[in-house]
């Protein structure tokens, strides 16, 4: 495969070429860090550089999961990869380097993923664009003048800029939906604890905060959370069991939708006329 196509593929088909042969994980590595090289100068969208282990990680046994041998990006906040320093965007706390992977980070390796660095994300995940005093702003891959929005700015800047086909994201007010809007990609909210970070994490932000991806396909997003979204052993919030995989469920028809929205402001200020038009 010529590596200028790279970024034409998404997670899953990635994978596929991987299963057939056509690439090996070492390469889809060195693609993944040589676009990272080549962008995060200016997009400032990767915080923390694990190439070497990336690397490693790629030559050696990787687990048989749907993601096997992608690259794979972890968000800066809260979630804790094993040697890995975990600043959560604030330099009260820049010291962190955890001694385990999270529950899900785990499910991340199972699902096959290789795991090279860690992505932007402003203090503590607060504010729906990604800039700080630690970590500096992160910007959009389709206009650097632009923000990538946040908290997951990292995240989708770097999907979006096409170093990776999906990362790690996580959302309590719109961390995932705001970037992902911003630098166009596919986000979602999933269901409170649907992704467990384990048994030290049961009450983040009283359940607001979940964690899941941004990535380029709808497919991609169904599987990452079929390979993690499963119940977590004693869990007090287990989610409601799904009814069938959701790499099944995106193949059926919905019926008949209708989408309700509106222009009001909280404040109850109309809004540009630009933007309303844009909205309408």
């Amino acid at each position: 495969m010529s590596f200028a196509e790279y970024a034409d593929y998404d997670g899953l088909g990635l994978a596929e070429l991987v299963k057939k042969g056509d690439v090996t994980p070492l390469e889809l590595a060195d693609a993944a860090i040589e676009r990272a090289e080549r962008h995060n100068g200016t997009l400032n969208a990767i915080v923390y550089e694990a190439y070497d282990e990336a690397r490693a990680a790629a030559k050696g046994k990787l687990p048989d999961g749907p993601f096997k041998g992608v690259p794979f990006l972890i968000k800066d906040l809260g979630t804790e990869v094993k040697g890995w320093p975990r600043t959560s965007g604030s330099k009260f706390v820049s010291n962190i380097v955890d001694d385990r992977d999270s529950l899900l980070v785990s499910r991340f390796r199972e699902a096959g993923t290789v795991l090279f660095g860690k992505t932007n994300t402003p203090e503590y995940g607060i504010t729906g664009t990604t800039e700080s005093r630690l970590l500096g702003p992160c910007r959009n891959p389709w206009n650097p003048n632009h923000i990538s929005g946040g908290s997951s700015g990292g995240a989708a800047s770097a999907v979006g800029a096409g170093i990776l086909p999906l990362a790690h994201a996580s959302d309590g007010l719109g961390s995932i939906r705001i970037p992902a809007a911003c630098c166009g990609l596919v986000g979602m909210k999933i269901t409170r604890d649907r992704n467990p970070q384990g048994p030290g994490d049961f009450d983040r932000a009283i359940g607001f905060s979940v964690d899941h991806v941004v990535s380029r396909t709808v497919r991609d997003s169904a599987a990452m959370l079929d390979a993690t979204g499963y119940p977590e052993p004693a869990s007090p919030y287990a989610p409601p069991p799904k009814e069938r995989p959701y790499m099944e469920e995106i193949t059926k028809s919905p019926g008949k939708l209708k989408i309700a929205w509106s222009s009001e402001t909280p404040g109850g200020k109309p809004i540009d006329p630009e933007i309303q038009s844009a909205l309408e």
